[in-house]
């Protein structure tokens, strides 16, 4: 497995990226797993796929750790592995499918909710407000018949989910699915919103106010932490953000997940 991550000038990502795939190399020791970026971090793809050719694998699936099939899924990875396969003919390719949108992510997206609440942030609280950690827990554990107004005794949840956004309002559409799935799961009142485009994350947390919700969180739509989030965090200072997805199990179940379909595909329908 060569896992490709978009890649990142901040060190938390990159450290992230790694931390997954020692989680997936654990659960599958029968595989090789390989990390690379796309950018601004190294080891580059063309790297790995060199170190991959030169150590003799015949074979090496291509998981894209992104969450949309965005510019880099569509174009920029299917060029480097196309060149790839030209200068190193012994070794097949096969490029799987990106990470998003998938039921077990949003439950991850739930959970890093869940741990920002248990962990008592007051950001936005009124001082009344009173979590019930042993939903939370129940919650953690992935039940799912809890609501907004069971984690809390007296506090309407309102989370605004926030993504890093495109010039393509059908991937933005796309994208703002993930927001209505969290309301699903949880009955939270859930909110899309954009690093780079509107709807901003200010829009969405008084859309969530309006609309009664007393507690505000932002739950980042993001594999790793980095310089988007952190700028979600400064355009809402006052407000608790939820942690990124990260290395979290069900993530590393859903790139195990897309490599062993890929694995599986015949080779003429491969990249």
């Amino acid at each position: 497995m060569i896992a490709v991550a978009h890649g990142s000038r901040d060190p938390r990502s990159a450290a992230t990226m790694h931390a997954l795939t020692e989680r997936i190399a654990a659960a599958r020791p029968d595989l090789d797993v390989r990390l690379a970026f796309l950018d601004l971090s190294t080891p580059s793809v063309e790297q790995v796929v060199a170190a991959v050719a030169a150590d003799g694998h015949s074979h090496a699936v291509v998981v894209p750790l992104l969450l949309g099939k965005a510019f880099h899924a569509r174009v920029d990875l299917p060029g480097l592995l196309a060149e790839a396969g030209a200068r190193y003919p012994r070794l097949r390719l096969t490029q799987a499918d990106v990470l998003g949108p998938d039921p077990r992510l949003v439950e991850a997206l739930r959970d890093r909710v869940v741990e920002s609440l248990t962990a008592g942030s007051t950001a936005a609280v009124s001082p009344a407000a009173v979590i019930d950690t042993s939903l939370l827990e129940s919650a953690r554990a992935g039940t799912r018949a809890f609501t907004a107004s069971s984690l809390t005794s007296d506090v309407r949840l309102g989370v605004a989910v926030a993504a890093v956004g495109s010039s393509s309002a059908a991937a933005n559409e796309r994208t703002a699915h993930v927001a209505r799935e969290l309301t699903a799961l949880t009955g939270w009142d859930s909110e899309i919103c954009f690093a780079t485009t509107e709807p901003t994350v200010t829009a969405a947390l008084s859309r969530l106010r309006s609309r009664g919700a007393r507690r505000l969180l932002v739950a980042p739509w993001f594999l790793a932490p980095g310089l988007l989030t952190d700028r979600l965090v400064n355009a809402a200072p006052d407000t608790t953000h939820a942690a990124a997805i990260g290395a979290h199990h069900l993530l590393a179940d859903v790139v195990l997940n897309r490599f062993d379909a890929a694995a599986s595909l015949p080779r003429t329908l491969t990249a």
